[in-house]
C-alpha cells in the first residue's frame, strides 16, 4: 500500500479510484464494511482502491486539552488499513486551516481536481467540511454534478443489535472489558510503542517488565491484564503469553500512567524496540500493597490467571478453527 501524506501530488495511476473516506479510529469491523465496499466497487470496475483519512484526529485539533483518546494513532490505523488490501492510503493533514474548508469546497478540491474518484463511499454517519456541514447527502447531490458514484454504507450492528462504534469501544476499554471491545473491533485492542527505560523494580521482585508510556492512545482502566505481547523483529512480530500493569503503580507512589509488561517464556534484552501489547481480559483493579512480599505474592497469583485466561483462549480459537 502506497501512502501520499499530500492529497494534490496524487500521482495519475491512483487517480480515478474508489475512495473510502473517514476518520477509521480503531479501524472496527463497521469501517472494515466501508473499506471493503471501496474495495469491492474497485475491483468491479477496475478501477484502484483508496482509502482517504485524516491527521491528527479532529478532535485533538479542537480539543488540545482533552486526555489523549486514540484507539489507532497513525501507524497502527495505517497498518490495518493495509491488512484490508487498498492499493492506496491518502492522509490529509488537517489543522485548523483546513478545518474552516467548505463541505462544497472539500469534495471539489479533494476528491474531485486532486484525486479525479470515480466512486466515493463513506459510513452512515459521516460528516465533513467547515461546521461538519456535509453529509451523505450533499455527497449523493455532488456526486451527481461531477460524475462520480456514491455509496453510503448503512449502520452496521452486532448480533444484539448494536452498532459498531468507536465511541461504543472507548466505553468498554474505560470500564475494563476488554474482551468485548475486541468483538466490536475484530481482534483484540492494542498499544504500541518502544520500550522505555524504566526503574528496573520489576528485576528485582523477580518479574522482570518491559515498558511503555501511552502517548495518543487512550487509557483503559487501570489495573491488571491477562495480554499478548508481541516483540516487533524487522517484518516479523514474535508473541509472547504476558501479564500487564496499566496503571500509577502507587505501591511506589507513581505519578503517570505507565503499561508494564511481563512476558512469560522470554529472556532477552527489550530496550529500544518495538513491542505491541494486546489486551485480552481484564484481571483485577489496580491497588497499592504493604510491601514487597505482598506484591510479590500478588503477581504470582495474577500470572497464574492470565496464563489460565490465555490458554483458554487459545484453545476456543483453535478449536473454533477446525
Amino acid at each position: 500500500m502506497r501512502i501520499f501524506r499530500h492529497y494534490e501530488e496524487l500521482p495519475d495511476e491512483f487517480r480515478g479510484a474508489a475512495i473510502a473516506v473517514g476518520n477509521f479510529d480503531g479501524v472496527h469491523l463497521g469501517h472494515r464494511e466501508v473499506i471493503g465496499e471501496a474495495g469491492r466497487i474497485a475491483r468491479t470496475a477496475g478501477i484502484p482502491w483508496a482509502v482517504l483519512t485524516l491527521e491528527p484526529h479532529p478532535r485533538s485539533v479542537f480539543k488540545t486539552d482533552a486526555p489523549p483518546f486514540r484507539l489507532t494513532p497513525f501507524r497502527l490505523k495505517a497498518r490495518l488499513i493495509e491488512e484490508i488490501g487498498p492499493q492506496v492510503l491518502i492522509v490529509i493533514h488537517f489543522d485548523l486551516a483546513f478545518s474552516r474548508i467548505s463541505a462544497r469546497d472539500f469534495v471539489r478540491q479533494v476528491l474531485v481536481e486532486s484525486s479525479a474518484a470515480q466512486h466515493v463511499v463513506c459510513g452512515h454517519d459521516f460528516a465533513f467540511g467547515h461546521g461538519r456541514e456535509g453529509n451523505s447527502e450533499l455527497l449523493l447531490q455532488m456526486g451527481g454534478d461531477y460524475g462520480f458514484g456514491f455509496t453510503c454504507v448503512r449502520e452496521i450492528r452486532d448480533a444484539d443489535g448494536k452498532p459498531y462504534s468507536s465511541t461504543r469501544i472507548r466505553e468498554y476499554l474505560t470500564s475494563g472489558n476488554p474482551a468485548v471491545a475486541a468483538q466490536v473491533l475484530g481482534r483484540p485492542f492494542e498499544i504500541e510503542g518502544k520500550i522505555v527505560q524504566g526503574d528496573q523494580r520489576g528485576r528485582t521482585i523477580g518479574f522482570p517488565t518491559a515498558n511503555l508510556d501511552l502517548g495518543e492512545y487512550i487509557e483503559p482502566a487501570r489495573g491488571v491484564y491477562a495480554v499478548k505481547a508481541g516483540v516487533v523483529e524487522g517484518s516479523r512480530t514474535i508473541w509472547y503469553d504476558g501479564v500487564a500493569n496499566l496503571g500509577l503503580r502507587p505501591t511506589f507512589g507513581g505519578t503517570r500512567t505507565i503499561l508494564e509488561v511481563h512476558l512469560f517464556e522470554f529472556d532477552g534484552d527489550l530496550y529500544g524496540k518495538p513491542l505491541r501489547v494486546a489486551f485480552i481480559d481484564y484481571l483485577r483493579a489496580e491497588k497499592k500493597f504493604d510491601g514487597l512480599d505482598s506484591l510479590r505474592a500478588q503477581i504470582a497469583d495474577d500470572g497464574a490467571r492470565a496464563r489460565h485466561i490465555l490458554t483458554s483462549v487459545a484453545e476456543l480459537s483453535s478449536a473454533r478453527a477446525r
